[in-house]
């Protein structure tokens, strides 16, 4: 074996709040081998973001390392004075964060911001940063790398931001990489593409990855070990495939079975004694669909790049066409997947069916009603706009950041419907809360008191709380663990079955997508290329596009057969 390029013994991370001292991490031992990918997998709030937070001396005010020793390369980091950290980290130690928009400066190019780090580590001049920079964004697979180089954060997807930040981080191929849920924003094509680019730089250059993710397939396919935390202890570590095939831990056992590689249906992610009864579908209440897209189009007129676009006024670029010229259903108490790469068009359509963008033409009629006949402005007083909610992709910026979850979830209540009854109000809340399983005591808390998994439950509770006739779901599931999204899953199959409530999954999880969904969408680069039934298209699809998502997903080498007799904890 290598030696260990990170040592990390009995480590204990400790965050002062108003009522005293609270432990999230306590007594971590791990080792890192030069060359090696260690996987850290757990459910959100288990303490995985916080161990890496303490090797980078990241953490926020409130947080301190309270004991342990952690040892990289030889240094001792945990006692490291900041001008050493601010020396290693980028060019020795670098760290793909879980909110990619987070991360990146809102207000410089995402080209310029790749600069910065390459110049600051001595790793180009200021003459050779700008090819190196397009360079990178064309590793990590961005389309037309040279125009994107002038983009700005808000200017591009969740899963591009994302590939940004992964470019920012392999920018001085350091030793050590932290990757905390570095595909959680990413299609499945482009989610192998930086997973094989980190296994390559992982052997090519003897780099070693610490990956934390919830996606168990994931870590069995690309991680040589995995270390199980649960409320901030390691509960199991061992080689991936002894792991997988034989867990000795109870709470490992129960991710296993929460995971939905090779499940039939989503009640086959909870424990028996979990299970909600199986209802049977509800009647579809008219043969006419619930929502008609149709001819829809939505044409933008200038390139990315806003500084960019005063100094070159004079050139002439042709229109980008974001989606062009789609037309599909959903039907009353149907669930349909809208899947593809980042940047197909995917959340553009959901934007402009929910009203929040104005198609350039076409048109989408919602129960009949041609809905673009609304101005986006003020569609939020039309009676349709209560029976149309959305769940969005990025649950942190979704949120208000001054509005504790509790009133994040009343909202639509006190707009759309007018309640004032406080006590209402509060049982309403609750009731939608114990669906999604929020615990009723974070319902005071702000979201940057929340952890990742938890803001995703909020921004579901929000949308579900009206009891929408259409749910427009925008990756729901990305950020959340494994167990929770089987609570999730089983929550959204169980109101479609109680409610007749329909679906528009826009999802790059193709294994969640075969739980949930009646019909598949396929889309690429603005257009629909397959269209079918779910079974139909994943067992035989027609397109080489589909064939090629369906290759990518990731798949453990070995795993525990979900029909096995290991007795489970309740999930």
């Amino acid at each position: 074996m290598n030696p260990a390029l990170l040592e990390v013994s009995d480590l204990r991370v400790e965050f002062s709040t108003r009522r005293g001292t609270v432990a999230a991490v306590e007594a971590v031992n791990l080792q890192l081998h030069k060359g090696e990918t260690l996987g850290i997998v757990g459910e959100s709030g288990s303490g995985k973001s916080v161990t890496s937070y303490a090797v980078m001396k990241i953490l926020d005010r409130a947080g301190r390392i309270a004991g342990g020793r952690i040892i990289f390369n030889g240094m001792r980091l945990d006692d490291a004075d900041e001008q050493l950290m601010n020396d290693l980290r980028g060019r020795e130690i670098s760290m793909i964060f879980q909110n990619p928009r987070a991360a990146l400066n809102p207000i410089r190019s995402i080209g310029c911001q790749i600069e910065d780090v390459l110049i600051r580590h001595a790793q180009a001049t200021r003459h050779t940063a700008r090819d190196k920079a397009i360079a990178l964004l064309d590793r990590v697979r961005i389309r037309e790398p040279e125009k994107r180089y002038h983009a700005y954060p808000f200017e591009l997807s969740g899963g591009m931001c994302q590939r940004v930040v992964i470019a920012i981080a392999l920018a001085c191929r350091p030793q050590l990489l932290i990757a905390d849920e570095p595909t959680t924003g990413l299609d499945v094509t482009t989610q192998r593409a930086v997973m094989e680019l980190m296994r390559e730089l992982t052997r090519s250059a003897g780099m070693s990855t610490l990956l934390i993710t919830h996606d168990l397939g994931l870590a069995g396919e690309f991680c040589d070990r995995i270390l199980v935390m649960e409320k901030g202890r390691v509960v199991e570590m061992n080689e991936t495939v002894a792991l997988l095939t034989a867990p000795s831990h109870p709470y490992t056992r129960r991710l296993l079975r929460a995971t939905p590689h090779g499940a039939q249906t989503v009640r086959d992610l909870l424990p028996e004694d979990d299970r909600p009864p199986q209802l049977p579908p509800m009647q579809a209440a008219s043969a006419a669909p619930l929502l008609e897209v149709s001819s829809l189009v939505k044409t933008y007129a200038a390139p990315p790049g806003l500084l960019d676009r005063l100094l070159q006024w004079n050139k002439t670029t042709a229109p980008f066409r974001a989606v062009d010229d789609i037309s599909f259903s959903v039907g009353h108490g149907e669930s349909v997947a809208l899947v593809g790469e980042s940047g197909c068009g995917k959340s553009t359509t959901s934007a402009m069916i929910m009203r929040l963008l104005e198609p350039s033409s076409g048109v989408i009629r919602f129960k009949g009603r041609d809905i673009t006949a609304i101005p986006a402005a003020q569609f939020c007083a039309s009676p349709d706009r209560r029976l149309l909610q959305m769940v969005f992709q990025d649950p942190h910026e979704s949120l208000n950041p001054r509005t504790s979850a509790a009133d994040a979830i009343a909202e639509p209540l006190r707009r759309l419907d007018g309640l004032t009854d406080d006590a209402e109000i509060r049982h309403r809340v609750e009731t939608v809360s114990s669906e999604v399983g929020l615990p009723f005591d974070l319902l005071e808390r702000l979201p940057h008191q929340l952890s990742g998994g938890q803001k995703a439950r909020v921004g579901i509770a929000r949308a579900i709380v009206m009891r929408p006739e259409l749910l427009v779901l925008d990756e729901p599931t990305a950020a959340l663990d494994v167990s929770v999204q089987a609570l999730v899953l089983n929550l959204l199959a169980d109101l479609r079955a109680r409610l007749g409530m329909s679906y528009l999954f826009v999802s790059h999880d193709l294994d969640v997508v075969r739980l949930l969904c009646d019909r598949i969408i396929v889309m690429r680069s603005g257009r629909i290329v397959e269209e079918g039934d779910t079974a139909r298209v994943l067992a035989s699809p027609e397109a080489a596009y589909t064939r090629e998502l369906l290759a990518a997903i990731p798949r453990p080498r070995h795993r525990v057969d979900a029909g096995t007799s290991i007795t489970m904890e309740t999930v």
